[in-house]
């Protein structure tokens, strides 16, 4: 079967879009993980896939890692479908729902995409951690990095603050993070710079992914947590390898992100068997 797909970002953070609302392309997460593929497919961060609309919904987003797992959110991708949305139908204010809830999104007048991305959880239940632990000062050290705090987005995440982030190795210190003893599913792992009391470098090693340019969850965990530790206000900027985002935590608890999209292209691909 040959489908059709868009290829589209934020902040250099990649996904791979599939229309699968009539729900015949059988896109499996062997499929997925093949497309995502930056050799043999495709080639992505996320692997994304719209399916028909749930009550309360415009349209329902599954989003797969490269590897073919699931994930429970990713910011930047929302921000990528909630413009799809708008150019389809005109809606200024579409709501996406992934298996973690509703993520209500606005189109502004700039181009840019703000989306609510719900409450930030943090209780060591909602991370999940193995065990209980004070999320705020997690007991996790590896080299030169130590005291991360942790906090969920819809999907795993915890950040460690330190004085210079491009001194850091994350391609060793990344894979060993995610699949720490204390994460039993895993998580993001961000390695975070305070610039100023409104701005934070951040860099990301993404769960099934990698080390990305930019990661939406993400950034708002970093966001949370900075302003837990007494670094940051609730209002910061974030800039990542592939561009910044603008973050506010609300006082209700939720986290608005807002930031660019773009397409890159749109093409076919023959699905694999």
């Amino acid at each position: 079967m040959i489908a059709p797909f868009i290829k589209m970002h934020g902040c250099g953070n990649d996904f791979v879009i599939f229309d699968d609302r009539a729900g015949t392309l059988g896109l499996t997460p062997a499929v997925a993980a093949h497309i995502s593929d930056r050799h043999f497919g495709v080639g992505c961060d996320q692997f994304i896939v719209l399916e028909p609309a749930r009550p309360g919904a415009d349209v329902f987003m599954r989003i797969r890692n490269p590897d073919g797992g699931e994930a429970g959110a990713c910011g930047n991708a929302t921000r990528c479908v909630a413009h799809l949305l708008h150019a389809e139908t005109g809606n200024r204010t579409p709501i996406i729902q992934t298996i973690s809830g509703l993520l209500p999104a606005e189109i502004l007048d700039d181009g840019r995409v703000r989306v609510d991305m719900g409450p930030a959880r943090l209780g060591w239940q909602d991370v999940p951690l193995a065990h209980p632990a004070d999320t705020l000062h997690l007991p996790l050290a590896l080299g030169p990095v130590s005291d991360p705090a942790a906090a969920s987005m819809g999907n795993p995440h915890a950040t460690f603050f330190v004085d210079d982030v491009e001194a850091l190795d994350l391609a060793s210190l990344g894979p060993a993070l995610e699949h720490a003893a204390i994460f039993p599913d895993r998580a993001n792992i961000g390695f975070a710079q305070i610039l100023a009391p409104d701005r934070i470098r951040l860099r990301l090693w993404e769960r099934g992914a990698g080390l990305t340019l930019a990661c939406g969850s993400g950034a708002c965990a970093t966001m949370v947590n900075a302003a837990r530790r007494g670094l940051t206000g609730r209002h910061a900027r974030i800039i990542a390898d592939g561009g910044e985002l603008d973050l506010a935590w609300r006082d209700d608890g939720h986290v608005l992100m807002t930031g660019p999209v773009a397409t890159a292209f749109r093409g076919q691909i023959e699905l694999p068997q």
